[in-house]
């Protein structure tokens, strides 16, 4: 794939976030979990398992110069799910620390809102950041990975999921991916890894959800 087949099928990409993490995007980019808690210099016993654990709750970060952030809780993983739907000999841990490395978008407003529309999240306040695509490509398109589902969720019924499940797009011509979905060309999720430097320079929109 080339950066303008990306822009062509998905001219806005969308990050799902905590309110008012658009400044700190301005200023820092995105991040991954892993990038900022670098940036946070996070002490090596707590990024241990920030990383590797999941996180039933959203966990606050502080730092003196760079001030507050927050990492998304992961309550839609299920430890057990995974260890029944992970192949190449993944476990749980690895799978998190995987996810933890990457900067996650919906590819569209349909993907968009079966998030934000979930019961679950209904009454929680989020910040929707929607990006220019093309903005982000001359950066991040050598880092950019396509997945067939949401990997992030295994309520229901889990999709198989492993190493290949995020696709280099660069690496794959459009027909070749679909052939190797059957066919299917639907993308969940498009991930970026470790993070977007100038993030702040390709957004376009800042969108409040959710109940007040």
């Amino acid at each position: 794939m080339t950066p303008e087949e990306i822009v062509r099928r998905f001219p806005r990409l969308y990050h799902v976030t905590e309110p008012g993490a658009h400044e700190s995007v301005r200023r820092h980019g995105l991040l991954s979990t892993v990038a900022l808690l670098d940036l946070f210099e996070t002490p090596e016993s707590d990024r241990l398992r920030l990383l590797r654990a999941r996180r039933p709750e959203p966990v606050p970060l502080s730092h003196p110069v760079h001030g507050e952030a927050i990492l998304n809780d992961q309550r839609p993983l299920s430890m057990k799910a995974l260890e029944s739907c992970l192949d190449d000999g993944m476990a749980p841990a690895d799978w998190l620390g995987m996810l933890n490395g990457k900067v996650f978008f919906w590819p569209d407003e349909k993907q968009l809102q079966r998030l934000t529309q979930a019961r679950a999240n209904r009454a929680r306040q989020r910040e929707v950041l929607v990006f220019d695509t093309a903005g982000l490509m001359e950066e991040s398109f050598d880092r950019l990975r396509l997945s067939p589902i949401n990997t992030g969720n295994t309520m229901r019924r889990p999709a198989r999921r492993g190493l290949a499940t995020f696709a280099l797009a660069k690496d794959h011509a459009w027909e070749e991916w679909r052939s190797q979905r059957g066919g299917r060309d639907s993308v969940v999720e498009i991930a970026i890894d470790h993070r977007v430097a100038s993030a702040g320079d390709a957004l376009v929109e800042v969108r409040r959800v959710g109940e007040a």
